[in-house]
């Protein structure tokens, strides 16, 4: 593997990691070597992100294993709607630098018109959910409140998610092309799981944010990701790396595949990172 970043100093390195299918497991275990790996990276004095779809609840106990939360530290929740200033200072050991939202009422309407019986959750940005009827244990973290329909989209939002045990993610694509969806960004998960988030942002969008701030070059970014919301994350990139087991459009926009999470594909990655920095 040649990584073809052009920095060869940790300094000027900014590394964005996806959680789920890439950092953990699917069933959510953290292996020891993908842990050492990323906490000797950041020991090194590159810039180690955190860039998922999951919300601020539930990243933070990532972060946490991780040994991220640290003053100078970012992490970007929500499929970019929310970016982290991380300090373990703060009583939460966060502050929020930036939240971008969108009125969700045209978008659900749309939606619950086609898919009636799914599900609907709302982000309440470090709480956790408002949602239509209570979801499958495990899947959302944080407080769940049932609310009515006029609760539900009553105000701006960061992230709306669709979720119906019934259907796939073929059938979520086929939908979304079908009806259009306008004014709000969209992800389709692994299985029938669709998030809403506001028009143009991304994890990249975000991450982008955050590179100029720290004034690192736009040669010295590395992500890793596995599922469609990482596209653009890994385009934005100047080398993007796809996990084994993504699927084939995220792979094709990839600047290398590496192993799946199940053999640490990503600690493969941060180890030839390592290398190539001398450590």
């Amino acid at each position: 593997m040649e990584v073809t970043t052009g920095p060869g100093r940790p300094e000027e390195l900014l590394v964005a990691l996806d959680l789920d299918g890439t950092v953990l497991h699917h069933d959510g275990r953290l292996s020891d070597r993908v842990a050492g790996a990323i906490r000797e990276l950041d020991a090194a004095g590159a810039t180690v992100m955190v860039a998922t779809g999951r919300s601020v609840v539930s990243t933070l106990p990532v972060l946490e294993q991780l040994d991220l939360i640290r003053h100078g530290g970012y992490a970007v929740c929500s499929n970019g709607a929310i970016t982290l200033a991380l300090d373990p200072r703060q009583g939460d050991g966060y502050r929020i630098e930036e939240a971008v939202t969108f009125d969700p009422r045209p978008a659900v309407t749309v939606l619950t018109q086609e898919l009636p019986d799914a599900m609907v959750a709302v982000e309440e940005v470090g709480v956790g959910y408002k949602v239509s009827a209570p979801f499958p244990d495990g899947e959302l973290q944080g407080q769940m409140r049932v609310v009515d329909f006029e609760e539900l989209v009553g105000h701006p939002a960061t992230r709306v998610t669709f979720r119906d045990p019934r259907g796939t993610s073929d059938d979520f694509l086929a939908m979304v092309e079908r009806i259009g969806l306008h004014g709000v960004g969209y992800a389709v998960g692994f299985s029938a799981w669709l998030d809403l988030t506001p028009e143009g942002v991304s994890k990249a969008s975000a991450l982008e944010q955050v590179r100029r701030r720290l004034g690192i070059e736009p040669r010295g970014t590395v992500a890793v990701g596995d599922q469609r919301n990482d596209l653009e994350m890994l385009r934005w990139a100047a080398f993007g790396v796809a996990m084994g087991q993504a699927p084939e459009e995220v792979r094709r926009v990839a600047d290398h595949v590496t192993a799946p999470v199940e053999e640490d594909g990503l600690a493969e990655v941060i180890e030839h990172l390592l290398a190539r920095i001398g450590r």
